[in-house]
Parts: C-alpha cells; sequence; structure tokens
C-alpha cells in the first residue's frame, strides 16, 4: 500500500501523523517532579492513621491543604471542614466559563483499621518492596487520591485553563459512616458528574499485561442488620436447655449456609460478556453461560466460590462482628451477630429483612435494620465520559477492552448518585486480582502503576473539564 503511494501524498501523510504522535508522547511524558510528588504524597499519606477514632483526619487534610498551596492553589480556594473526629476537603480550580457546572473529582481520606501485631510490616510506614508499595490505604483510597491529585498538579504545571470549574471533593468517613459524603453531596449536589478514584480500574494477568478496563457505572446497596437472641440468663454452673449464644450460632449457621437467589442486570450481563472471553478456563466458560442463563447452577457456583466474583451475582450478607454474654461465670442474657449485606440494584429493605428472617427460622431471634440504606440506580453510560475513557486508558494500553461493571461494595458515588450526579469509578490501578487485599492484611499497590496513573488522570480530567 505505501509503495504504491506517490512521494507526494506519503510526505502529506507523514506530516499528518507527526503531530498525533507528537501529542501522544506529552501526553505520556509525566514530568520528573509530579512523578517524585506522586510516589512521595503516597508515602507520606500512608503515614498518617485516618482509621475511625484516631482523629489524624483533619491533620491528613492539612497536609494535603499545604501540598495544594505548593502547587498554586489559593488559600481562598481550599477548605477544610472539622465534622467531629473527621473532616472534609475541597478545593477549586477555577473554569472560565462560571454558567457550566463543575466537574468533581473524589476520593476519601479514611482507612480500615489494621493492627500492628497482625501485619508483617507496620500498617502506617510505607515499605517499597519488590516493587510494591505497601501499607494500608495504599490501595483503598491514598493511591486515588495522590494520583488524581497529582495529575491536577500537573495540568497546573502546564498552566491549563478549564472551561468549568475543577472541584477536588475528598470524604473523611467513606469507611465507615459516611457522613462526611453525605454533605459533600448535599454541597455539591448541582455538578455536572464525579469522577470517582476508589473504584475502577485494570486487571492484569500473571504475566503483568492488563486484560480488561472495569468503569464503575453501579454499584450494590449497603445494609447492615442486627440478629439478637436473649434468655434470662442464670448462673454458669445451671446450665439449661437453651443458651442464647447456642440460639445465635445456630442462626449464623443458617445464614452461612444460605444463598440470595441469582440475579443479571444490564450491566452484570455486559461485564460478564465482556469479561468471559478474556478469562481463561472453566471461570471465564462459567462467565458466558450465567450471562446467557443466570439459573445455570454450574456456573453459578463455579462464579460464587471465586470472591472477585461473588458479588456480581446477587445479594450476599455475611456475619461480620460478634458479641455476646456479660460475665464469664454466668449464662449469656444475650448475643447478637451484625450481618452486613451489599444488595442487589432493585431489592428493597423490607425484602432482604424478611428473606434473613426466612433463611434463620427462629422466633426467638431478632433481625433489626441498623444501618441507614442509600438505594442508587446506575449512572448513564454517557458518550463523553466513555470517549475520554477510551482515549485515557489508550495512553496505558492502547485497545483494552473497557467494561461497565458494578462494584459490589459502596463508595462514596452512591451518595452522589442518589440525588442525581452521574458518577463514574474511573480509577488509575492496575494490578492482578491476587495482589490485590484492600482492607486486608499486607495491602500494597505496583509501584509501576502509579505514573500510569497519574497519566490517566491528566487525559480523563482535562478531557471533561473542556
Amino acid at each position: 500500500m505505501i509503495a504504491a503511494l506517490s512521494g507526494r501524498r506519503l510526505g502529506a501523510i507523514l506530516l499528518l501523523l507527526v503531530p498525533l504522535a507528537a501529542a501522544a508522547a506529552k501526553d505520556t511524558a509525566i514530568p520528573a517532579d509530579i512523578s517524585a510528588s506522586s510516589l512521595g504524597m503516597l508515602k507520606r499519606s500512608v503515614g498518617f492513621k485516618t482509621v475511625l477514632g484516631e482523629g489524624q483526619v483533619p491533620a491528613y487534610a492539612a497536609y494535603l491543604a499545604g501540598e495544594l498551596k505548593s502547587h498554586g492553589f489559593a488559600d481562598e480556594d481550599i477548605k477544610v471542614t472539622q465534622m467531629g473526629e473527621t473532616a472534609t476537603l475541597t478545593a477549586v480550580y477555577h473554569g472560565s466559563d462560571p454558567k457550566l457546572k463543575p466537574l468533581l473529582v473524589a476520593s476519601h481520606m479514611d482507612v480500615v483499621v489494621a493492627k500492628r501485631e497482625d501485619w508483617e510490616r507496620d500498617p502506617f510506614t510505607a515499605v517499597v518492596e519488590n516493587g510494591f508499595l505497601f501499607g494500608r490505604g495504599s490501595n483503598d483510597n491514598k493511591f486515588g487520591l495522590v494520583t488524581s491529585m497529582n495529575a491536577i498538579f500537573w495540568l497546573k504545571k502546564e498552566g491549563y485553563k478549564p472551561k468549568r470549574d475543577i472541584i477536588i471533593v475528598l470524604s473523611g468517613d467513606e469507611e465507615t459512616a459516611q457522613t462526611t459524603t453525605a454533605a459533600l453531596a448535599q454541597q455539591l449536589k448541582g455538578a455536572e458528574l464525579l469522577l470517582n478514584s476508589d473504584a475502577g480500574g485494570a486487571r492484569l494477568n500473571d504475566e503483568g499485561k492488563p486484560e480488561v478496563y472495569a468503569m464503575q457505572a453501579a454499584e450494590k446497596t449497603y445494609m447492615d442488620f442486627e440478629v439478637t437472641t436473649t434468655n434470662p440468663g442464670g448462673h454458669s454452673s445451671r446450665p439449661g436447655p437453651t443458651n442464647a449464644i447456642y440460639d445465635l450460632a445456630r442462626a449464623i449457621d443458617k445464614v452461612a449456609a444460605f444463598r440470595f437467589p441469582a440475579r443479571l442486570s444490564e450491566l452484570t450481563k455486559a461485564y460478564f460478556k465482556a469479561t468471559g472471553p478474556l478469562t481463561p478456563g472453566p471461570t471465564g466458560e462459567a462467565m458466558l453461560r450465567y450471562a446467557d442463563n443466570p439459573d445455570d447452577k454450574e456456573a453459578y457456583d463455579l462464579l460464587y466460590s471465586q470472591a472477585e466474583y461473588v458479588g456480581q451475582l446477587g445479594t450476599t450478607c455475611v456475619a461480620t462482628m460478634l458479641r455476646g454474654g456479660h460475665a464469664p461465670n454466668a449464662l449469656p442474657q444475650s448475643a447478637t451477630v451484625n450481618i452486613n449485606c451489599r444488595v442487589f440494584p432493585g431489592e428493597s429493605v423490607e425484602s432482604v429483612q424478611s428473606t434473613l428472617v426466612k433463611a434463620i427460622d427462629d422466633p426467638k431471634a431478632q433481625v433489626k435494620l441498623v444501618s441507614n440504606p442509600k438505594p442508587s440506580d446506575a449512572s448513564p453510560l454517557r458518550d463523553d465520559v466513555m470517549k475520554a475513557l477510551r482515549k485515557a486508558i489508550d495512553l496505558r494500553a492502547p485497545g483494552l477492552p473497557i467494561v461497565p461493571s458494578m462494584s459490589a461494595g459502596a463508595t462514596d458515588s452512591l451518595y452522589f448518585r442518589n440525588i442525581g450526579v452521574p458518577s463514574y469509578g474511573v480509577g488509575g490501578l492496575f494490578i492482578n486480582n491476587k495482589d490485590s487485599f484492600s482492607h486486608g492484611l499486607n495491602e500494597r499497590i505496583p509501584v509501576a502503576s502509579i505514573d500510569g496513573a497519574v497519566i490517566q488522570w491528566r487525559s480523563l480530567i482535562r478531557d471533561l473539564s473542556r
């Protein structure tokens, strides 16, 4: 083909390609200071013990405010609001057209509890080892917070002038009560859309190659129920035929054995249809069969046995906390277990609660809702968002399949979706499933993913704020 072209035509084509190649090279050439800032900030961020009860979220917010100021944000554009022991942070990157609704870039500053005695390393001291950065929050969610913020620093450094305001939105108790999230959602409910760093990302295979990128467009509803059994109690030397702890243990066994019905939505069907061909062996085949027929028990059982897929199959409920008795030498007067449920879109509180009651099948066990569920519909797959994401992912992994997905866990997006702000999990972490220990021991991220995430975020934020 090229040989048949005249020298003049070939020259013209090459001249057209040069600016495109130069632009692509510029988009992936992360400045050395931004790269260093990203790694350094992530290490520092892990060191803030932003768990419930420690009161360190305001200190972390103050550190981040200092970073924002050092990268060109004015004092009046940064707002840290303390709420009890935690806090929120917002920072405005002003656009040129005040009539346009703002673009929100969201992350959370808090992390789940990590006990030093359980970890191989101090969970709140960042350690780089064998290509990974270890530490609580290194994945969830300080990686996303730091990389998205440094992408904005890069845009500032370049002198980029957005048309619409870009607002950095950081919550302080996403992992617990989400009161800060609710407050931020009300404050910013007129936004155009929200990009959430706490969801989305690419799956790497065992050779370290990206296989598929999942974009969060929906999530399950979070619900907590307490199951309580009671008994008059008495002296432990005189055990009777019933015991509150034994009764509760039987109820827990029934919950453990119970499965909610298989469910399939347009989003989860699309996810399994797209991911199945990319997943080797029986698991990939099961995805395709389940997408065609959720009543295929063999496919369902295989997927249910794998933690990364069980949340896509329907509502799940699991025991997470336990308490009972009041003295070592007394029969227990009560025993309680917390049952955490992640509920498939479209299922009500009442239906989940009644299903648990039937599964436990014990009139002595009381099932009580103890959380404040916030159901929300899926966000529309907007053309502008999908186009911008495609471009951003191509800078890192050209042609990598992008699959809209539903998160099994809850994120800050649920509050924004609930008030009508389209929200998308478009995080930049590329990781193998076997290396993902979010909320678990030895939480870590591949250091090699940091710069790529910053590149991805810069492209996304720039294209969606024009």
